[in-house]
């Protein structure tokens, strides 16, 4: 779905590359998160990606169609991407003419225009609000509105650009349970960057890069035990993790391999059930 072969990156006031040779594939359907401290060349990836940067060397092909000037506009109607704030992305004074206005870019009939946008707002649990300000609603339903209006526009990609780090624990979870939901239901594919731990366990794979170089292509559930030193990468260990080292390091028989906060709470629960 998405292959990126040797790409290369430099600003012009810049020396050194934000983007480093950098290779990856990514397959339909699949859920990837890419890492990496601020400055690391994730925000320029996507920017390559989307077509808003033309990289010095190297391929990006998207849906098997290479990135250039003749079909940026066609792998453009492909993507759709969630933003950090969702503030910038509204254009209209209630959620349905919000959603509709890519429809109506696209020169969709009112009455197709109508059912996308209800389907939509059905998806993300937002019909409610149809006739609602957007700019009124919380961190969560505009980010719900957000995704509604990428959903309307029948894409193949979405990508997550740090889209729940303004949002409480609560709606970091629900939004990633969400794109989870829409992913499974529609076969998308994601690309998310994120600091956020839960978002990124709910990934297939995690892409690690440093100064636009990947350092580590891995699972979630690998990442945390492959890696040293995490916080270098501007990542924090999870709680369940670090208590599964200290139980460790108590000279508890735990697993060696990461546990997420359900399955270390499974282990708690039967140690203590055998005793």
């Amino acid at each position: 779905m998405i292959n990126v072969s040797n790409l290369k990156f430099k600003y012009t006031d810049s020396t050194n590359f934000a983007v480093n040779d950098l290779s990856f594939d990514i397959n339909e359907g699949e859920w990837v998160s890419i890492i990496g401290k601020n400055g690391s060349g994730k925000s320029t990836l996507i920017s390559l990606l989307d077509g808003l940067l033309k990289a010095q060397s190297g391929s990006i092909k998207v849906d098997g169609i290479e990135l250039n000037e003749d079909t940026v506009n066609d792998i453009r109607d492909r993507i759709g991407i969630v933003f950090q704030d969702p503030n910038n992305q509204f254009v209209a004074s209630t959620v349905q003419d919000d959603i509709a206005f890519g429809l109506e870019n696209r020169n969709m009939p009112q009455d197709k225009m109508k059912a996308a946008v209800e389907k939509a707002l059905t998806d993300v649990d937002m019909l409610d609000y149809a006739e609602k300000d957007p700019t009124r609603l919380s961190g969560g339903q505009k980010q719900r509105v957000a995704i509604a209006g990428i959903l309307a526009m029948n894409p193949k990609i979405i990508i997550l650009d740090e889209a729940t780090s303004m949002l409480d624990p609560k709606a970091k979870y629900l939004i990633t349970n969400l794109i989870n939901d829409v992913r499974t239901k529609y076969n998308l594919t994601v690309l998310s960057i994120s600091h956020d731990i839960n978002e990124i366990e709910k990934s297939d794979r995690t892409i690690l890069i440093r100064d636009g170089k990947m350092v580590l292509d891995t699972t979630p559930q690998k990442l945390f035990t492959e890696l040293d030193n995490v916080e270098e990468y501007g990542l924090k260990l999870p709680f369940s993790e670090q208590l599964r080292l200290r139980l460790k390091e108590e000279g508890f028989d735990i697993s060696d391999d990461y546990l997420n906060d359900e399955e270390i709470v499974e282990w708690i629960t039967q140690y203590y059930s055998k005793m």
